[in-house]
């Protein structure tokens, strides 16, 4: 691996040596633990319970907060590292071609079943239970009637309340108009859109993406790149041309299966990447429940 000290132990050990078996045993344990580092496992303590407890590899999110608080967390990884002599890899999550609904009030927003709700583009309106305006100008040449959309928790089992099934009743012009299927409450200062089984033309590895890896993840020496909404083996080769560029050959790249597109690709994404994270969540937007492990 290039430079040990983002290992965050200064033996030049090899990714493989994380990702396999310690040391023998008559049943080896062959499951990793990735754990996300959010606000509730931010200090040096907690991130040391973390370890262990059995966290592999530490995964940061750069679908929310900035630089500044990720490196903050990942100074604490590494103290909570050398604390209990641990080796522990680091993940960068990208943002990847993601729709986001942002609420900047931070106030919930109650939506009605049988009402009706205008996506649109025009970031100047202010977000309500009747208008969801979003940072991405092309749904309405995206979608169409009877298409199905989704907001909120990625996992919805039909009795929380924090998540919301839109059906596409017509588009005019820039803006889409949906009949709310469920009644929710969106809380939170970020609601993420889906639009299932709907091609969107964003790309995979976003600008925002390329910054955070040129900026902090070459910084850092990142070990691992969770690329997310990975939809073809060419989001793969992108991402490892532009690794090389910026001196992290060693990178790994894992592949996030996370629509059915992406598994419509998977034997050549399988091929070109150095791992695959499934998402059953986000699956289970785009496929019925019987045909994601098929």
């Amino acid at each position: 691996m290039q430079g040990a000290s983002h290992m965050l132990l200064e033996e030049p050990f090899r990714l493989a040596s994380v990702l396999s078996p310690a040391k023998p045993k008559v049943f080896p344990s062959l499951t990793k633990i990735v754990g996300t580092l959010g606000p509730n496992s931010h200090s040096v303590e907690i991130i040391q319970e973390c370890l262990t407890a059995g966290m592999s590899v530490a995964r940061f999110d750069f679908s929310w907060m900035d630089a500044a608080y990720h490196q903050e967390t990942l100074d604490n990884l590494r103290k909570a590292a050398q604390n209990v002599k641990k080796l522990c890899p680091v993940m960068l999550d990208t943002l990847g071609p993601e729709i986001q609904v942002h609420n900047s009030t931070g106030e919930p927003i109650e939506l009605k079943a049988g009402n009706h709700v205008i996506i649109t583009p025009d970031i100047c309106k202010a977000l309500s239970a009747e208008i969801l305006p979003i940072k991405f100008g092309d749904l309405a040449k995206a979608v169409k009637k009877g298409d199905t959309l989704f907001m909120g928790q990625y996992l919805f089992t039909g009795s929380e309340t924090t998540s919301v099934w839109l059906e596409v009743v017509e588009t005019s012009g820039e803006n889409v108009n949906c009949l709310v299927k469920n009644a929710a409450t969106l809380d939170g200062p970020i609601f993420t859109l889906h639009a299932s089984q709907v091609h969107i033309n964003l790309p995979t590895l976003s600008e925002y993406d390329k910054h955070v890896i040129s900026t902090w993840g070459s910084c850092n020496s990142v070990d691992i790149i969770s690329l997310s909404h990975t939809r073809s083996a060419e989001d793969v080769r992108e991402l490892r041309a532009f690794l090389q560029a910026h001196a992290l050959p060693d990178t790994q790249i894992y592949a996030k299966i996370e629509n059915s597109e992406g598994l419509d690709h998977f034997d050549d994404i399988l091929n070109a990447a150095d791992g695959i994270i499934i998402s059953r969540g986000d699956l289970g937007i785009d496929l019925p429940p019987e045909n994601k492990t098929k």
